[in-house]
């Protein structure tokens, strides 16, 4: 059965309609992106409360509680609770370079498995531990699950979707991060309240939840037609899969276009040496440039220590994490608003508009928290509302821009020689940054306090420049056929177009 959304031909398009079998496919493979929100908004949440503090981080609760000479800016600042954060990021980095091997080999279906059982084990770990280093442990094979899922993912998306609607599902993903981080505040919020202090332990054991629907769900996912050709020289299984999934039988171009792109991946037996080539410098340079300033932007500050920044600010426990619930729904909201409108306004647009957004609002908490806080005592009432509501404006900027964006358009643009070391580095480069954000961000607050916004949004400024001067727009283009907006951009033009004319001239 089909959803009466059509693909026609015609300007590079496929024929083709929206289907259920897409749709629900889609939504099966997209619970990865829960299990990474979810991660996000829990970790951020335990790490307020003052049993597991007292249990794990006496250090840092004692700070909190007993120490009143301590700096405002400086009560969490400690390297073993970011280290606790922080641990998962490393894993998924390594993670994510056995996750290219297993995607492009054994194809995307096994790769979201392995990340949802090795999510499912950590999260059992986390819900169980005694200890700091059972914490840490548990952190690092979620870590493994998530570097398998944000692998592969995105791939899975991009590969479904038919080129008109790319843009809506892929930014699923990001969506479907909202979500996860949403209800890991709403859960964070209900259990924190639970008496006896063990409140904690569900939140961590919870995650288990979407990591069991990833892990059955991902059995009875189908493969892509992309990576049917890629394993397979049986090109009637793909053509079989491809007219189920745009419910026509006509999608010769499109499996002709796959068929192509296929055989010169076979051709690559070391794409990583591959996507240094000039050829795919715009590319490479984007793989790098956008999970890079993704991180810069300051979200994981927000997503990550949320809780923590409001307590700073003088919220007390229940509050801070009913204001993260709120900063929740607003994120999943502003995604799911940047899914209905990425195909018809671009990429560029919303990149712009959310760049201007995140750099007003930074701006303006930087200065009230400059202004109104100083190192003890706290904010009055109004400011702390105020910051509040500055902190959902930044991070709706962030859902319909980078958030969203930061995942689709490296995950779009690779030729399938380069597809899955491509998104190694994209995801590679993600997981360093958040790394280095997560564990720097709490000793930087103490440091630069509220100049902490200041240099987050001097990053903003920076990458909506790059954004306006260096991407092209890329909406609606077929991925097969992606290559060609490089050859037709002002700056890009003249890197990729010079290797075409040594390539015809070397072939003459």
């Amino acid at each position: 059965m089909a959803v009466a959304l059509a693909v026609t031909g015609g300007g590079g398009q496929y024929n083709g309609r929206m289907t259920w079998f897409v749709v629900l496919s889609c939504m099966m493979a997209a619970m990865g992106g829960v299990i990474f929100g979810y991660d996000i908004g829990i970790s951020g949440g335990v790490t307020s409360m003052e049993p597991f503090l007292k249990k794990f981080f006496p250090e840092v609760y004692r700070k909190m509680k007993v120490d009143t000479k301590i700096s405002n800016y400086c009560k969490f600042d400690s390297q073993l609770l970011t280290s606790f954060t922080s641990s998962l990021y490393i894993a998924g980095l390594v993670a994510t370079f056995f996750a290219s091997s297993v995607t492009k080999v054994f194809g995307r279906k096994p790769s979201i498995l392995t990340g949802g059982a090795a999510f499912l084990a950590g999260s059992a770990l986390g819900g169980a531990a005694f200890n700091v280093y059972m914490l840490i442990f548990g952190r690092i094979l979620l870590g493994i699950g998530v570097g398998f899922a944000n692998q592969s993912v995105p791939l899975y998306l991009s590969e479904m979707a038919p080129p008109r609607y790319r843009g809506a599902i892929n930014n699923g993903f990001q969506f479907s991060i909202g979500i996860g981080a949403l209800v890991a505040n709403l859960i964070n919020f209900g259990t924190e309240k639970i008496e006896g202090g063990w409140g904690w332990r569900i939140s961590l054991a919870m995650a288990g939840v979407p990591a069991s629907i990833l892990t059955l769900g991902a059995l009875f996912l189908p493969e892509t037609p992309s990576s049917l050709i890629q394993s397979s020289s049986d090109h009637d299984k793909a053509k079989q899969l491809l007219q189920r999934v745009r419910g026509t039988t006509d999608v010769e171009a499109e499996l002709e276009d796959l068929i192509k792109a296929s055989s010169i991946s076979k051709t690559i037996k070391h794409p990583f040496k591959k996507i240094i080539q000039r050829k795919y410098r715009p590319q490479l340079v984007m793989a790098i440039a956008i999970p890079f300033f993704q991180q810069v932007t300051g979200i994981n500050v927000i997503a990550f220590y949320a809780t923590l920044l409001f307590r700073t600010i003088g919220i007390g426990e229940s509050a801070s994490l009913l204001s993260s619930v709120v900063t929740g729904v607003i994120g999943a909201g502003s995604t799911f608003i940047s899914m209905l409108i990425v195909d018809n306004f671009g990429r560029r647009a919303l990149f712009m508009v959310g760049g201007i957004q995140m750099l007003i609002s930074q701006i303006l908490i930087g200065g009230i928290m400059a202004t109104q806080l100083g190192d003890h005592g706290t904010v009055s009432q109004g400011y702390a509302y105020l910051i509040i509501i500055l902190i959902c404006i930044y991070v709706a900027g962030f859902g319909w821009s980078w958030g969203p964006l930061g995942w689709l358009v490296p995950s779009e643009i690779y030729q399938l020689e380069i597809r899955s070391a491509g998104q190694s580095i994209t995801v590679a480069v993600s997981f360093i940054f958040t790394f280095i954000v997560a564990q720097t961000f709490l000793s930087m607050l103490c440091h630069l306090k509220a100049g902490i916004f200041f240099f987050f949004g001097g990053w903003v400024i920076v990458m909506t420049a790059f954004v306006y001067y260096l991407l092209p727009e890329t909406k609606n283009v077929p991925i097969e056929q992606m290559e060609n907006v490089w050859k037709e951009h002002w700056f890009w033009a003249g890197i990729v177009g010079e290797e075409d004319e040594k390539i015809k001239i070397q072939g003459v």
